[in-house]
């Protein structure tokens, strides 16, 4: 396993800094619209467009990805059973602070002239600009965290976490670095590890949800997967909260597969 951290010397110049997380539920009856919406103007128009964003992926989880998500409810997300559709955008490391300005400008002006009521109306489960600290490999060669969008990974795997008071970030870093990751992505189709910490949204943005109680004890990591989630559960995701709570890390906040959408195609849509 090898891993990269945030302060490592890029190797080509470009390093991911932060990333924004938009997990979103279409009001029924219209996610037909949405994703053509999110997909044909959103994605660009909010994002990509801007400046220091170098890399962006939209992903879906059907409703048999849905079932094996766990647990049922939580302080991060309220109800676990709703985000059909997980947008991540990819940030240079040293613009997060006038990326993070222009997206949320760049929203404020969409919606002053109208770009944000396509879809049919949606309802932000999780939203959040994240801080990258470090990324495990699996493979000494594996693919590096900035090309990670850009690589075909069939799946994903979000898993937030929230500390119990008293437990510190470095305690868990040092149990999943030293303990549990080696040995759980040897052999097993989670070719990267992603580990990042929250930032909260400014109150002006569209977005914006007041930081509950616990928040700056939470952790984001993203699994980039050789297969898809479903395959991959019983092996490295199922029991992973079982660990994580025996470790003496708390329960898990949300575990949730997603595959990629299939862009200028409305396929998975009508399975969410």
């Amino acid at each position: 396993m090898r891993i990269i951290r945030v302060d490592d010397e890029p190797e080509y110049g470009v390093a991911l800094g932060s990333i924004l997380v938009s997990l979103l539920e279409p009001k029924p009856g219209s996610e037909l619209a949405f994703n053509r919406w999110y997909e044909r103007d959103h994605f660009y128009a909010g994002c990509m467009t801007g400046e220091h964003f170098f890399s962006g992926r939209r992903y879906i989880a059907p409703k048999t990805l849905k079932a094996l998500r766990y647990p049922a409810s939580s302080p991060a997300v309220a109800d676990t059973s709703i985000g059909s559709f997980l947008a991540l955008y990819w940030m240079e490391r040293g613009h997060q602070t006038e990326a993070e300005a222009w997206a949320l400008e760049r929203v404020l002006w969409l919606g002053k002239n109208g770009r944000m009521d396509g879809g049919g109306g949606r309802r932000a489960v999780h939203a959040s600009f994240y801080t990258h600290r470090w990324t495990a490999l699996r493979d000494a060669e594996g693919v590096p965290p900035e090309v990670a969008l850009d690589h075909p990974f069939p799946g994903v795997v979000l898993v937030i976490s929230e500390r119990p008071e008293g437990v510190s970030a470095e305690d868990r870093e040092q149990w999943l670095l030293d303990e549990y990751l080696p040995g759980a992505l040897a052999g097993s189709s989670a070719a990267l590890c992603l580990s990042l910490d929250p930032k909260v949204l400014p109150e002006e943005s569209p977005a914006y949800v007041p930081p509950e109680l616990g928040s700056d004890r939470r952790a984001l990591e993203i699994f980039f997967l050789d297969e898809e989630p479903g395959a991959a559960w019983a092996q490295s995701f199922a029991e992973l909260g079982r660990a994580h709570a025996d470790a003496g890390f708390g329960e898990l906040a949300f575990v949730a597969g997603f595959i990629p959408t299939v862009p200028g195609t409305d396929r998975y849509v009508d399975q969410v």
